[in-house]
């Protein structure tokens, strides 16, 4: 009984379990083998697969590998490619692997009825600005030995889409960079879901531009971002499971009206999480 209960423990997690518990010939092959997509969007999540206790390094990094050997990385908004991906076996074996970059369009968003002292904000205000967004840069950069990320994500609301990521501002007329997020349109007070597991690393109530902020991190650097919150349901440090109320949609920060800014970062990468969830599909 407690043979087959670690066999389907270990299927589940895409390991095949022999009677003996040790691989099969074919599954040590299987094991051996370097696994990334030939390409992948601009904005996209990359999940790969390498021999477990393998060294991987892309963009100057060091990546972390599962016990299954799974890594992850993202890809940037204004990223050329192609990649490259070093990875060095446990029996000292290397290889590089190119992954092609697929570019996309990036329409212009015209945001008008912005608070004006928000587009330019006062010196006292621009260092509040400066000191507030350090701190969330700061709990971006946990790397922590999760792999919630590899969930397949979910809707954290229903609604539609009101600005998409990589598209240009303007706002008030005035340029301002891309889209970090996707932006869905839903009441105050929607009640906001996790997407994937994670542990709530940044909690702030009244950010200047962003106003009710809320980052969960999923594991190996992916994380994701709420903002203009009109409440907070969770503290730094807690655990949360996926489809857990941590929030409430709002209208807080620099917004015109209510809606969630949902936007996912590998560590100072932003990424797309419309494409995170298309993934899943």
């Amino acid at each position: 009984m407690r043979a087959r209960v670690l066999s389907a423990a270990l299927a589940a997690a895409g390991v095949v379990a022999m009677g003996s518990l040790l691989p099969s010939p074919a599954v040590a092959q299987a094991d051996a083998r370097v696994v990334f997509p030939a390409s992948a969007s601009q904005g996209a999540m990359v999940i790969g697969k390498v021999p477990a206790g393998s060294v991987v390094k892309y963009g100057g990094r060091t990546l972390r590998v599962s016990g299954y050997g799974s890594v992850v990385f993202g890809i940037g908004r204004d990223e050329k490619g192609p990649l490259q991906v070093q990875v060095t076996r446990p029996d000292g074996g290397s290889e590089t692997v190119s992954v092609a970059v697929t570019p996309r369009d990036w329409p212009t968003e015209r945001v008008n009825g912005v608070p004006p002292k928000t587009v330019n904000p006062p010196p006292a205000i621009a260092e509040r600005i400066k000191r507030e967004q350090a701190q969330v840069t700061a709990a971006r950069a946990r790397d922590d030995n999760r792999a919630d990320f590899a969930q397949a994500f979910i809707w954290p609301v229903q609604g539609r889409i009101s600005g998409r990521f990589g598209n240009a501002r303007v706002y008030n007329g005035q340029p301002g960079s891309g889209h970090s997020g996707m932006d869905i349109a839903v009441p105050t007070g929607t009640p906001v879901k996790a997407p994937a597991a994670g542990v709530v690393t940044f909690a702030g109530p009244d950010l200047y531009l962003t106003g009710g902020t809320l980052l969960l991190d999923h594991g190996f650097g992916i994380s994701s971002n709420f903002l203009h919150l009109s409440r907070i349901d969770v503290n730094v440090g807690d655990r949360v499971e996926q489809g857990q109320v941590i929030a409430a949609v709002g209208a807080t920060g620099r917004a015109t009206g209510p809606h969630l800014h949902w936007g996912m970062n590998w560590f100072d990468t932003r990424i797309d999480p419309l494409l995170v969830l298309e993934r899943g599909k």
